[in-house]
């Protein structure tokens, strides 16, 4: 059971959220604020039992990290893609696991997964060269999952996989400074021609065909569910999470906020009552989406059975309307908000509207491809697509 972890990073939350400016400041979560996620347990819960991990029921994960993400959007974010890095790691060779976690089972891992660098084949591994963006929470992290598209001696492409490389082998260039998410320290790692052994190197094919190496040590029912599915919902839920702290911190504002220009208390304001309503059914809507897809998943996974593409594809679509929904209510909860909403200071809405926009913009969050998938998925059409 992890209702500890849950309990202790609900104990935790006001701590996040007193840090939330502190975060945009530094444009990186601060690592007070890490260390206390790691004291709760919290970046173990995806993590391997045969390497200190608790291997969870994912929907803990997701409503930890939705209760982060609650009290700052950046953390959130972060503690996000980063906690699920150890299920992709699980995944790898039994050595590569080892490497990470073999002397220091807290070891964390950062991620860039778009396929932007080189990589060729030589014997024993491969040689990568690249840079890649976009690497949340990177400062915090003591390895690198990269994606890239390996090639032949002609330069064609032949596969796709995930590099996983140790920090002496890459820099990190602080080039992250944006509207939204700005505590996430999404900074660009670099690597410049690294040789990486082939047990470090995981290829997606065995991965979408739920076929891995790592499941000569990891025998949970957790490191059976399509990637797809895991990763993205990782990307949703702290957008959920955003939009429902920004509810929370309207409905709480809008309790005592009083409009001069029409001589009323906001609170019985009709108009104001159909935005909270709104808000709050996509809120709810999205979350128990997220949350019915990755249980059905889960429980196919422990009675080991297979996981249907309707379901995959499924998941996909409610991911994607998620981050659809939470948007379109933080959006509501915004315009409705009055001018001085948009002033620079604590004020929770504004930092979520920012948050919940720049997190929409994530490859993972195309609502139309994932869509397409769904219905291809219902009308009997081979999806050819490793996101589903």
């Amino acid at each position: 059971m992890a209702d500890d972890v849950l309990a202790a990073i609900r104990d935790l939350a006001p701590a996040l959220r007193d840090r939330a400016a502190e975060a945009e400041t530094l444009r990186r979560v601060p690592d007070t604020s890490v260390k206390e996620l790691e004291d709760t347990g919290f970046f173990q819960l995806l993590q391997p039992k045969a390497f200190g991990g608790r291997a969870a029921d994912p929907v803990v994960f997701y409503t930890a990290v939705k209760e982060i993400a609650k009290a700052c959007g950046s953390t959130g974010w972060v503690a996000s893609v980063v906690g699920v890095h150890p299920w992709h790691v699980a995944l790898f060779d039994p050595r590569a696991q080892q490497e990470v976690w073999g002397q220091d089972p807290k070891t964390r891992i950062a991620s860039s997964y778009a396929p932007t660098g080189k990589a060729a084949a030589v014997d024993g591994g491969f040689r990568l060269s690249g840079r890649w963006h976009f690497s949340s929470g990177c400062d915090h992290a003591r390895w690198a999952l990269l994606g890239c598209i390996v090639t032949d001696g002609e330069g064609n492409p032949v596969d796709m996989r995930t590099f996983l490389i140790p920090r002496p082998d890459y820099r990190i260039d602080d080039v992250w400074d944006t509207v939204g998410l700005r505590g996430t320290g999404s900074n660009d790692v670099v690597v410049e021609d690294v040789f990486v052994p082939d047990h470090r190197a995981l290829s997606f094919g065995p991965v979408t065909a739920l076929e891995v190496p790592g499941h000569e040590v990891n025998p949970e029912p957790l490191y059976r569910l399509p990637y797809a599915g895991v990763f993205t919902t990782t990307i949703s839920t702290p957008i959920v999470g955003i939009a429902e702290g920004a509810f929370e911190s309207y409905a709480e504002a809008t309790r005592k906020r009083f409009r001069v220009s029409y001589g009323q208390k906001v609170a019985e304001d009709p108009f104001a009552q159909v935005r909270i309503a709104r808000a709050a059914g996509d809120i709810d809507a999205s979350w128990l989406q997220l949350t019915r897809n990755m249980g059905e998943m889960y429980a196919l996974a422990e009675r080991g059975e297979e996981i249907p593409m309707e379901l995959r594809t499924r998941t996909r679509r409610d991911q994607v309307l998620a981050t659809e929904r939470s948007v379109a209510a933080v959006d509501l909860l915004m315009e409705n908000s009055g001018g001085s909403a948009m002033r620079t200071g604590p004020g929770l809405v504004q930092r979520a509207w920012r948050d919940a926009h720049t997190g929409r913009g994530h490859a993972a969050n195309d609502p139309e491809r994932a869509l397409v998938m769904y219905g291809q998925s219902v009308l009997g059409i081979d999806i050819q697509d490793t996101m589903a």
